[in-house]
């Protein structure tokens, strides 16, 4: 299987299924002397983890870290970071009934077409489980961004089509409700929602909105090395993701050019912009204002409720997922999209040390 790595420089090749005996993340062409610890890795996976309120999967799994190289004395020492994470509650007689059937909303028949054989338990690779590499390397992605003084916040705008309201909007506020929310009134509303779909067999979906504070200007590249574009790759990558807008995004459509347009102005001995429509991105290349993205995430495909579907065998078949399942996959995906972020943007960075003679003599010179 191709396709499991990302990036240029600073690389991630990810690894192992939701079944299998674990899964884990090698992370290649971090420098030197970054200060990274076990601990800094596990904070954010006990974001991702399951089991986290009643609003998660029940399945009960620690996603302790394991640091297998390239970290030694508390550095990195710019080898390969291998990071594993072991399976130990996997129940995979839950998937025994849909082994030759094919899910609504799932990647089984794709997987069938492509490869003629698929691990059925969890969906293997397509399995949300897959994630916990990315957030790990994300983990070492954020450290190396914070020696540079960037940070990466990434939240729930949206569940189930309730927005939270940016007069309220409140950073505190993300990790006091389950739904990762920065409203809490919103959350409130998210919570009562969740509840009659729950009841309902059913599931939702989410917008997930991601801020990069502090990135200065020059970091992508024209053409094909475009910081969005880049930025959208990653985050589309992540499973059940559909969607990705930069600034205004779909809105700038139905603007016009006085109105999307982003004017300048000096100040303090700079360029700043008035607005920022672009969401931090102009030519592909950042412009110095903060980075503003959104990732549009489905609802769950696995529900309890009957859904009609067909076999291997080609006879329809009426079907309820049983198992532990998500009801809705935005709060645990804040996390992975923040950490995709941080892996782009850290790549970003040490592409753009090439880019002019000046940087380069401020190495070598």
């Amino acid at each position: 299987m191709a396709g499991s790595s990302i990036g240029t420089l600073f690389r991630i090749t990810t690894w192992g299924e939701t079944h299998g005996e674990g899964l884990g993340v090698v992370v290649d062409g971090c420098p030197a002397g970054l200060p990274i610890s076990k601990e800094d890795i596990q904070q954010y996976l006990n974001r991702r983890k399951p089991g986290q309120s009643k609003y998660t999967t029940p399945r009960k799994e620690d996603d302790q870290a394991e640091i297998l190289s390239g970290v030694f004395e508390g550095k990195t020492t710019g080898t390969p970071i291998s990071m594993a994470v072991y399976n130990k509650n996997q129940r995979s007689r839950d998937y025994s009934q849909i082994r030759d059937v094919y899910r609504p909303g799932h990647a089984d028949y794709t997987y069938d077409a492509k490869y003629g054989i698929r691990d059925y338990r969890g969906g293997g690779r397509s399995s949300g489980r897959e994630n916990i590499g990315r957030v790990a390397a994300g983990a070492v992605a954020v450290k190396l961004l914070k020696e540079l003084g960037i940070t990466v916040t990434a939240y729930a705008k949206e569940i189930g089509g309730i927005t939270a309201d940016e007069k309220r909007f409140d950073l505190e506020e993300i990790f006091r409700n389950p739904f990762y929310m920065p409203d809490r009134e919103a959350a409130l509303k998210v919570q009562e929602y969740a509840d009659r779909m729950m009841r309902e067999q059913d599931s939702m979906g989410g917008i997930i909105e991601c801020t990069v504070q502090g990135l200065k200007p020059g970091i992508g590249d024209p053409v094909f090395e475009k910081l969005d574009a880049n930025l959208a790759k990653a985050v589309l990558s992540i499973g059940a993701v559909k969607g990705f807008e930069i600034g205004d995004g779909f809105a700038a459509a139905s603007s016009c050019g006085s109105q999307n347009n982003d004017a300048y102005e000096y100040r303090e001995g700079g360029f700043v912009k008035k607005t920022n429509h672009s969401g931090g991105v102009l030519g592909g290349i950042s412009d110095g204002s903060p980075l503003v993205f959104r990732a549009a995430v489905k609802p769950t495909p696995s529900i309890a409720k009957v859904q009609s579907t067909a076999g291997k065998d080609g006879k329809d078949f009426d079907l309820s997922i049983g198992g532990r399942h998500d009801p809705m996959i935005v709060p645990r995906a804040v996390v992975v999209v923040e950490s995709m972020a941080a892996v782009t943007i850290a790549d970003g960075l040490l592409m753009n040390l090439s880019a002019s003679m000046d940087s380069v003599k401020k190495i070598y010179g």
